[in-house]
C-alpha cells in the first residue's frame, strides 16, 4: 500500500496557518485537519469534568476514553467554521473557541503523555488519509517523514493585528495592546516549553506572510506540492 501525501504545516499564532491548510486541502481535495483543535477539546473536557488542569494521569485516561473526530463542514455547517469537530458525537466546534478555553488550552499541551495520545491519533488519521495537517509539533514530532514541510510566520505586529480583528468580529472587546501582549505570551508559551516546542526544522520551508494575501500564500505551497508529485511520477 503507497503512503499517504502528507503535507505538515507549523506556526505561531494567527500567522494564518489555520486557513491557509483549510483552502489548501480544498484546492488539493484532501482532508485538512487541526491538531490544535485537539488540544482545545481536551481543556474543555477538564473543565466539563472539573479535572484540575494540572492533573495529567486523569485528563489523559479521559481523553483515551474520548471520541473526538475531526470533518469537513457539512453544507448545513457553514457558519464560518474552518473545521467541524465532534466529542462523543457532540458537535463542539464553537465551544473550544471561547476565551476560557484558549487559556487553558497552554496548560494541557505540555502534559507529555496527553500529547502521545493525541499524537498517535493525528498520526492514525494521516496514515490512512492525504492530509494537510496544522499545528505547533506537525514538522517534526506528528509527521516527521511529510512530503512537503512548511513553517508559516509574520510580524509579531501583523499577527496581532490579525487577531485583534478576528477577535472583534467574534465580538471580543479587546483592546489592541491587549490582543498583542496575549499573542506574545502565546508565542513565549509555546517557543519555550519543554516539551515539543514550536521550532523551525531544517527542511521545512519557511514562508512569511506578513505581506501576503492567503490565496498568495497558498499558490505557494500549492506550487510546492505540485513540484513534489511531479518529481514522484518522473
Amino acid at each position: 500500500m503507497s503512503k499517504s501525501f502528507q503535507i505538515a504545516i507549523d506556526g505561531p499564532v494567527a500567522a494564518g496557518c489555520s486557513t491557509v491548510a483549510r483552502l489548501l486541502a480544498e484546492r488539493l481535495g484532501i482532508l485538512y485537519i487541526d491538531t490544535g483543535a485537539m488540544y482545545r477539546t481536551a481543556a474543555l473536557l477538564a473543565m466539563r469534568n472539573n479535572i484540575d488542569l494540572e492533573d495529567e494521569v486523569k485528563l489523559t485516561e479521559l481523553v483515551k476514553k474520548s471520541k473526538i473526530e475531526l470533518s469537513k463542514p457539512l453544507t448545513t455547517e457553514k457558519d464560518g467554521r474552518l473545521i467541524t469537530i465532534s466529542l462523543n458525537g457532540e458537535d463542539i466546534s464553537w465551544q473550544i473557541r471561547t476565551d476560557e478555553v484558549s487559556k487553558n488550552v497552554p496548560v494541557v499541551a505540555k502534559h507529555p503523555k496527553l500529547r502521545e495520545v493525541l499524537v498517535k491519533k493525528q498520526q492514525q488519521l494521516a496514515a490512512i488519509d492525504d492530509v494537510v495537517m496544522e499545528g505547533r509539533d506537525i514538522t517534526y514530532k506528528v509527521l516527521p517523514d511529510a512530503d512537503l514541510k512548511i513553517f508559516l510566520t509574520a510580524s509579531d505586529v501583523v499577527r496581532a493585528k490579525r487577531r485583534h480583528i478576528q477577535m472583534q468580529s467574534r465580538g471580543k472587546d479587546l483592546s489592541f495592546e491587549e490582543t498583542y501582549q496575549e499573542l506574545l505570551r502565546r508565542d513565549k508559551i509555546d517557543t519555550e516549553r519543554s516539551v515539543d516546542p514550536l521550532k523551525i526544522v531544517a527542511d521545512a520551508t519557511v514562508i512569511d506572510t506578513s505581506d501576503l494575501t492567503i490565496n498568495q500564500a497558498v499558490d505557494v505551497i500549492e506550487a510546492q506540492v505540485k513540484a513534489i508529485k511531479e518529481v514522484k511520477l518522473s
